[in-house]
């Protein structure tokens, strides 16, 4: 049997199983072809269990850990078992990681959320200041925070124009949040 039938030639548990220790072993375009008759597959799992903008992301990644712990596949179980049970792993460390990040909701107006002083003539050297602190945090979080908290660009959009994952995006703002609250309180 050769694999260059494609993705949707019927294949048999022992040959997705052969093609599996293939990959492990390192042989090229092993890999690849385990990923394009499985990729639907896990997929379809994953989108059942997050949030669209994920499923991408997840999916990538469950391959991305496939490929890791292929060298330790014994066949003990089918690989589409495998694969999903890899997939659900991975949707649950994001929900884990998720949770360990703070949740925030956008502002509507950062002049009435910083105060009424903040709006005033003379407070141009707290505006100045930060401006200084964002400088101050790593560029990735800094352009992330900008375009979606100062410049309401939707974050799909700004993952597009950043090429980096939605949630990449979500994580980095989350992040400069953070480090703004710290280094205000820090300079306070």
């Amino acid at each position: 049997m050769t694999w260059s039938e494609g993705p949707d030639a019927a294949h048999t548990p022992s040959d997705l199983a052969r093609l599996a220790e293939r990959a492990g072993a390192g042989v090229p375009g092993a890999m690849d072809a385990l990923f394009s008759l499985t990729r639907a597959d896990v997929a379809r799992y994953i989108a059942r269990r997050v949030e669209p903008a994920w499923v991408e992301d997840l999916t990538q990644e469950t391959f991305h850990r496939a490929l890791r712990g292929l060298p330790g596949y014994e066949g003990r179980s089918p690989v589409r078992a495998w694969l999903l049970s890899v997939a659900r792993h991975t949707v649950a460390d994001r929900y884990r990681s998720r949770e360990r990040s703070p949740r925030t909701e956008p502002v509507d107006d950062w002049e009435r959320a910083l105060g009424p002083r903040s709006a005033e003539p003379g407070r141009f050297d707290e505006y100045l200041a930060l401006a200084s602190l964002l400088e101050d945090l790593p560029e990735d979080r800094r352009t992330a925070f900008v375009l979606t908290q100062v410049h309401r660009v939707p974050y799909a959009e700004a993952a597009a124009l950043t090429g980096v994952p939605i949630g990449t995006v979500r994580s980095r703002v989350a992040r400069c949040r953070r480090d703004l609250a710290r280094l205000v309180r820090e300079a306070a």
